[in-house]
């Protein structure tokens, strides 16, 4: 599956500024794409009109070649599983019954879950690492707990894409590199990935492409290394900054500098 968006421009009301200002980019099917930026550059904004959830002033928004608003949302669902920066629970669920979600939109109407249904929801909480808490309510999950089980009610729709905004948020480390890792793998076996994150050397590492914002304009756009230049970082986060390879992993690393 592919995304792409053609001089998209946002804005929430009339006459405020624009989220979003002309962006255009494209995620081939198979990449895992990174989209960086300062806090209110556009990121998420960018997550909602490739969703559909929110309607541009300008330009296009395309998935699979194919505008968002003309899909279907059930066959969007099946699709694409997305994961969103926040979420909150208006009923008590259990872990499971959040995952098994995931598979409502391959679901008709009070039809039971099959065994392909339920293959698919062990095999996402697996992967997730959250299968010894399957029976523990929602609600008294730890912040990283939780966002682990939303990216299982995800990978539980057995996606074509994934569109995650700061998916490793609350994580600690041997989590938050399991779902990179996770998201790296399924990157390679044909499914789109699309990365909302704060994380410099996290995107640097797992990501494919990279998408840069700044004040909902493209800042930079291209290859990991094209994109990991000190002037360009330098001219989106306003701070002195050293981008050296990692000595492990040969990816770039960004390390803030002194202000002298």
């Amino acid at each position: 599956m592919t995304f792409e968006t053609r001089t998209l421009s946002v804005r929430y009301r009339a006459g405020g500024p624009r989220a979003l200002d002309g962006v255009s980019m494209s995620v081939p099917r198979g990449c895992l794409y990174a989209v960086l930026g300062p806090n209110g550059s556009g990121k998420s904004t960018l997550m909602k009109a490739l969703l559909g959830t929110v309607k541009p002033e300008s330009g296009e928004a395309l998935v699979e070649g194919r505008p968002v608003e003309d899909w279907p949302r059930r066959e969007l669902a099946r699709r694409v599983g997305a994961v969103s920066q926040s979420e909150s629970t208006a009923f008590p669920l259990t872990v499971r019954q959040l995952v098994e979600m995931g598979r409502y939109p391959h679901l008709g109407p009070l039809r039971p879950m099959k065994a392909e249904d339920r293959s698919a929801v062990e095999g996402a909480m697996e992967r997730c690492d959250v299968t010894e808490f399957r029976d523990r309510l929602v609600e008294t999950l730890s912040g990283g707990e939780f966002q682990r089980v939303r990216i299982a009610r995800a990978l539980a729709q057995e996606p074509s894409a994934l569109v995650l905004d700061e998916p490793t948020a609350s994580l600690d480390i041997r989590h938050e590199m399991g779902i990179l890792q996770l998201l790296r793998d399924s990157a390679r076996r044909g499914v789109t990935v699309l990365l909302v994150t704060h994380h410099l050397n996290l995107a640097a590492r797992f990501a494919d492409r990279v998408l840069l914002l700044n004040a909902g304009e493209v800042a930079a756009e291209g290859g990991v290394s094209q994109v990991f230049q000190p002037r360009i970082l330098e001219a989106v986060y306003g701070w002195p900054l050293s981008v050296t390879p990692d000595p492990v992993t040969g990816a770039p690393s960004v390390t803030p500098l002194p202000l002298e």
